[in-house]
Formats: structure tokens, sequence, C-alpha cells
């Protein structure tokens, strides 16, 4: 049996096995019996991410530790608590009869052999409720498309390499798309928000147009009836009780964008879900921090300029980040400008408005008591990439702010970090960078070129990865030219890089896995600076060796 342990920053490792069936197994392992100091682990199909706490247990005993494990050549689970889940299809797949031509099969045969087919959920990543479906039919095996689309319609039936697939929402992709179905991959109403889990048998059954509709939100098309476990623990998110009544935040003005935030989600990566939260978390800390709440609280993240917030009631808010804030009184006083990271009282009508940064992208605010709404999987997090949490902020939206916490601090109790410096369009910023966990597909002058040229960050960013562009692409090396990474997990500040060499930066609302492979890996501690870099600045990467 082969084991490889590779660096993925500073705070996981990814294991990589021999098959799926071994990565499943040490999955399982870990859940019966946890590592203290291990957080969830996330499969692949044929490697397992363990993210650890590097406070609680060193890379290197982690390492030994999961090597120990997997040697003891541990049973995968029996699969007694195994469903078959049936699919209704309508094969009319924009590229069926590629895919037929490429198999060397006719359209019909293709179909008949895809249904026949029985296909098993291996794990669940790329977007919540996205299962990868592995066949016992071994020449149902299709590259995925030279060019991604921008937008797969959920609902599509795709294969890509020996997995098949079901996209649960719309989303980009460069699956091959076979046909459609209405059935619900994704509904966080459910007990189970995710129509599979690893193990479960999945049977697709072809369907005829007029019985197949568009897939809806809430509707439990092709459930299983035994339901799993219950909801993931839930993340620290500090007050949840409404305030009194007349405590509130309204919505005056959004800016470019504004969303709900807090620390975002743990506990339910098995769906397919990635952690969110705040793209900036020392900003979001520092705001909380200044008006008494628990580091985890529910605020708002703001792009750039533009917010405008109206008090209805007393409230307290803070800012850190970006932005200069200020308030104008409703009594229409004289406006005054608030200093990051301290407290101010905004009573009935009072506005805080955010200005043009000088220097990064993003402000967090803060309001003591947080933002009371229902938390979605134990977060109020937005995730754009998943559509989950909160929809962003628009121009009358208002916000119940939860009760004061018991140990707030007084409005003048809270001082402003020492000052640091944001990026800025056509400034250089330094970034160090952990190599691996697939810098080997990548040729000596490729991983030089990586730390010798600046990066500028394109306008191709946001909350999901930021496009960077450099003179010189990432060259791979002969033999990974044309090879296909098996999926595998992914974490944010992940370098992952596609076959045109520009690599992506993966933000907070990344997907849970990918097929590119990553060079390197920024480490925990420069994270939130990725949520401050606006397109024009550049970057210069430094290495850092993984421990």
């Amino acid at each position: 049996m082969t084991v490889r342990v590779l660096p993925v920053g500073d705070a996981a490792l990814l294991v990589e096995l021999d098959d799926g069936a071994r990565a499943v197994a040490l999955h399982a392992d870990l859940g019966a019996d946890p590592v203290p100091g291990v957080g969830e682990p996330v499969p692949g199909a044929r490697t397992l991410l363990v993210p650890f706490r590097p406070g609680r247990i060193g890379a290197g005993d982690l390492e030994r530790e999961l090597r120990r494990r997997a040697a003891a050549r541990r049973a995968a689970p029996d699969g007694s608590a195994a469903r078959t889940v049936e699919v209704p299809v309508v094969y009319d797949g924009a590229d069926l009869p590629e895919v037929a031509a490429h198999l060397g099969w006719s359209v019909g045969e293709l179909v008949r052999r895809h249904a026949a087919a029985t296909w098993t959920v291996a794990f669940l990543g790329f977007a919540p409720g996205f299962g990868y479906l592995t066949s016992d039919d071994p020449d149902l095996v299709v590259p995925r498309r030279a060019t991604p689309r921008t937008r797969v319609p959920a609902g599509s039936v795709a294969l890509a390499g020996p997995f098949g697939g079901v996209y649960p929402r719309d989303n980009p992709g460069g699956w091959q798309l076979v046909g459609r179905t209405d059935a619900v991959l994704w509904d966080v109403d459910r007990p189970e928000p995710a129509l599979w889990a690893p193990g479960d048998t999945v049977r697709f059954v072809p369907a005829d147009a007029d019985q197949v509709g568009t897939p809806r939100p809430g509707r439990h098309a092709g459930l299983p009836t035994r339901p799993r476990s219950t909801d993931p623990e839930p993340a620290d998110l500090g007050p949840a009780d409404p305030a009194p009544a007349g405590h509130r935040l309204e919505v005056v003005a959004a800016g470019p964008q504004a969303l709900v935030q807090d620390l975002g989600r743990t506990g339910a990566a098995r769906w397919g879900v990635s952690g969110s939260g705040a793209a900036d978390p020392r900003s979001h800390r520092a705001a909380q921090r200044a008006v008494g709440n628990p580091s985890g609280t529910a605020g708002i993240e703001a792009l750039g300029a533009g917010l405008r917030l109206r008090a209805r009631g007393r409230v307290v808010v803070a800012t850190a980040g970006a932005s200069t804030a200020t308030v104008h009184p409703a009594d229409g006083g004289a406006p005054r400008e608030v200093p990051p990271s301290s407290p101010v009282l905004l009573t009935d009508g009072d506005e805080l408005a955010l200005g043009v940064p000088r220097r990064g992208l993003r402000t967090s605010v803060a309001v003591r008591g947080g933002v009371a709404l229902p938390p979605v999987l134990g977060s109020l997090s937005t995730d754009l990439l998943a559509g989950l949490g909160p929809a962003p902020l628009a121009p009358g939206t208002v916000l119940p702010v939860g009760p004061a916490p018991g140990d707030a601090v007084g409005l003048h109790d809270g001082g402003a970090p020492d000052p640091h410096h944001l990026p800025a369009p056509g400034t250089t910023t330094e970034l160090p960078v952990v190599p691996g966990p697939r810098d080997d597909w990548f040729t000596p002058e490729a991983l030089a070129v990586l730390t010798a040229q600046e990066w500028e960050v394109t306008d191709a960013a946001d909350r999901v990865g930021l496009r960077l562009r450099g003179a010189a692409p990432l060259t791979r090396t002969r033999d990974a030219r044309d090879a296909e990474l098996p999926s595998e997990a992914c974490v944010t500040g992940a370098l992952q890089v596609p076959p045109d060499g520009q690599p992506v930066l993966f933000g907070p609302d990344h997907p849970l896995t990918g097929g590119y492979p990553v060079v390197a890996t920024v480490p925990t501690t420069h994270t939130w600076l990725l949520g401050q870099l606006p397109p024009g600045a550049r970057l210069r990467f430094t290495v850092r060796p993984p421990r």
C-alpha cells in the first residue's frame, strides 16, 4: 500500500492513498476515533484532506498518526446504512452526441449503459449536495470539456473522468452534459439537506420530457425515506434572540456588495459545504471586539464604498478594514468621522456611511448584539457559490439586532489595533506560500517563475477566488501536461492552476473540491489579506517551509 502525506499550507495535510475505498476507510476511522486538534476531514477521489490546529498538534505528529492508521487497513463502512436513490433523467444533454462519439457508441447505447450501470456515491464536494458517483461500468470514462461552461443549469446530469454527477444548482462547470433531472439534490429545509451520502447507491431511470420538470427548492423529489443524522454542531454565533422592538439597522444603500458574515460554517463538509465566512476575519474580529461581541457574532461585510445604514432605535456600531466611516446625525448636525475599531452610539435616525477605501477592499461593520437572523447550517455567513445564508443586502432591508452581551465593553473601552498597510492598486504585497500539495506537477522553471515575477489581481476577482495574471504562465511537467487530477479537497488560500498556467487564488467561498493542481497554499496567518486585495494590486510570493 502506498501512502503519501502532503502539506497544504500550515494547517492541513493531504493524505494520498491507493484508491477511494481507502480514503473512505480512513475518513470513517477519524470520525469514529477523532484525533485531538484535528478538524473535519474532507474526502476526495483517492485523498483525504485533514485540517488541524497547529497549537494542539504538530504536523509531524499528525503525519505519523495518519500513516499508522492508514497502514492498519481498517475496514471501510459495511454499507448497511446505505440507501438506493432513483433519479429520473431525460437524456437530452448538450454533450450527449459528442460523448457517444468519443466512446464509439451510438447515443442509444450510451443512454442504455448509463441507465443500466449501478452508481455509488464516493464523496460530496464542489458544491453543496454535489455527489461524485462511481460506476460499475468501466467504459463510462470521458474527459472534462476543454473549455468549461460559465453556467450549467441545475439538474444537469453529467460525466467527467470516471465520475458521474448531477449539478444541484446553476454553476460554472466543465463536465459533459448527458441529461437533466428534477430531483432536488440540495434543500436546507430537509432533515438531511443532501439527497444522498457517501456509500449510497444511485439508479438513473430514463424518463420522458413531460415527466421531468425544473428543479424547485423545497421539493423533495427522490428523497430517501430513512433520515440520517441531524444538523452539524453550530458555530459560535453570539446572541441569537432579537433585540427589543425598534432596535434595528436599515440598509439605505448597499454599495457594490454588502453581505451578512460571521466566521463561517463548521461540520457541514460531509454535504459538500465549504466554510465560507468573513473574507477578512482579522477586520471582522476587530469590529466585533470593539462593540463587545464574541468574535463569531454576525456582522456586515461591505465591498468598496457606498454602504449606508440607518439606526432604528439606539445601536452601537464599529467598523474595521478598508473604508473610512462617517456618522450623519438625524438632527442634521455636522457629520463626524468614526475612528476604526472604535464603538460609536447611533441614536434613532442616525446614519453610518462608508467612504471610498484608500487602501484595501472590504470593511467589516459590527453592531452590539449582532445581526439576529436565523442561521443556516449553524452559520449566518452568505456563501455566494453555494447559495447559502442571507441574500445580499439591498436598500430597504431591515436587520434585527440581538441583545447586548452581558459583558459588553463601554462606549469608550474599545481601542483600535495597531494600523496595518492594506494593499492598493499598483502596490506590491508580499504573500508567503507553502509549496504543495501538487507542486510536483510543475516544472522547476515554473516554480522559479512563481516567486520571481509579480502577479496582478485581475478584475475576475470575488469571494470565490482571485484570478491572477503574470507575464509567464506556470508550466506543467511533460507527464502532467495532459493529465487530469482526480478531484480533491481545497482550502482558502489554495493557489490552483488551470491549464493556461494563470493561477486562481481561492477565497472563502471556494469549491470544497477541485480538479486542477494546487501549486502552493497561503498559510492561515495571511489568508485575511485575500479579502483586501483589490483589482490592480500586485503580488509577490515568497516560499515558506511547510513545517
